[in-house]
């Protein structure tokens, strides 16, 4: 017999090979190549000036995560007009303390959140191929963050708190109105709640008498931009939020696939999204009814999965425009 390997050991060492090459790439390089989205969303009245709105998620931050929280820090250098951070900041105990050190910059500059469920609870290992079998359930064993913490962060860098309520901003002289569930991947959300808010929301808005010029002279109710901001993008709060008139989506939670083929996307998606609209900009449309949707791909894994295979970490700063 001859010395050499036979064909389908070639075949396996082969596939071992790639196999090895591309963790190894997905854990020592893309995992860490932080990537800047850009789009426009034309959803703007006539005449608005343009609003650049930073939608930030995921970074499920560990303390020694200095060169993502640099990065997230250079992020003020945009100058955005508004951020939206659409949970799952924590990623350990002290993961805080990143948290703080990254988002420093941001102070003064208006902003919402809500919450993801590892903002409640730290990292667990998990068998990856479970998530082939629909998205993931609760730990037993996970453990319980402060979330008061980071909520009280939050609140110093003047953001407002969107779980299960509603709230309204003024941003360039454009009246934006905000609905936004906490963490519906561990159910946390009340529809009936936002319901709810929404309508007090409406009927004690204080721009609600402003009114503008139209363009024959008279004068108008100042319209309104209405977003609807969650981290999981399950269909029922989607669809939801599009019920109530959002004309904007923005969540978070998929990763993007987070492992993902080229040429085939997202193999998964962690909740009941299309693998299509995993990440990215997209239109979400229920009856009669569309909006934009932006689902980030986030900035962060678990600390006990730090690997992305053709799905770099990114943030998206949306410039908002008149609608044409």
């Amino acid at each position: 017999m001859s010395g050499s390997l036979a064909p389908a050991a070639r075949i396996a060492l082969a596939i071992g090979a790639a196999g090895a090459a591309a963790f190894a790439w997905g854990s020592l390089v893309e995992r860490r190549r932080f990537t800047l989205r850009q789009v426009q969303v034309p959803v703007l009245p006539e005449g608005a000036e343009p609003i650049r709105v930073l939608h930030i998620s995921d970074l499920h931050m560990a303390p020694w995560q200095r060169d993502k929280q640099e990065w997230v820090r250079s992020l003020a250098n945009l100058r955005p007009d508004l951020v939206v951070d659409t949970g799952d900041n924590l990623g350990h105990r002290r993961g805080i303390d990143g948290v703080r050190h990254a988002l420093a910059p941001f102070r003064g500059v208006p902003g919402v959140f809500v919450n993801g469920s590892n903002d409640y609870f730290g990292p667990v290992i998990k068998n990856p191929f479970t998530y082939f079998g629909g998205p993931s359930g609760p730990a037993s064993k996970a453990e319980r963050l402060d979330i008061g913490e980071l909520h009280d962060f939050f609140a110093d860098l003047g953001w407002t708190d969107l779980d299960n309520t509603a709230a309204a901003l003024e941003v360039r002289g454009t009246h934006l109105e905000f609905f936004g569930v906490d963490d519906p991947h561990r159910g946390y959300d009340r529809l009936d709640r936002v319901a709810a808010a929404i309508d007090d929301l409406r009927a004690g808005d204080p721009f609600a008498d402003d009114e503008w010029p139209d363009r024959e002279g008279g004068v108008e109710r100042r319209p309104a931009v209405t977003i609807g901001v969650a981290h999981a993008p399950y269909r029922r709060v989607l669809n939801s939020f599009v019920n109530h008139g959002a004309q904007l989506l923005l969540a978070g939670h998929t990763h993007g696939g987070q492992v993902c083929v080229p040429g085939v996307g997202a193999l998964v998606t962690n909740c009941d999204i299309p693998r299509e609209q995993v990440s990215g900009l997209s239109v979400w449309r229920h009856g009669l009814r569309s909006a934009y949707l932006n689902v980030s791909a986030g900035l962060g894994t678990s600390i006990y999965a730090p690997v992305r295979f053709a799905c770099p970490p990114e943030a998206t700063l949306l410039t908002l425009v008149p609608a044409a």
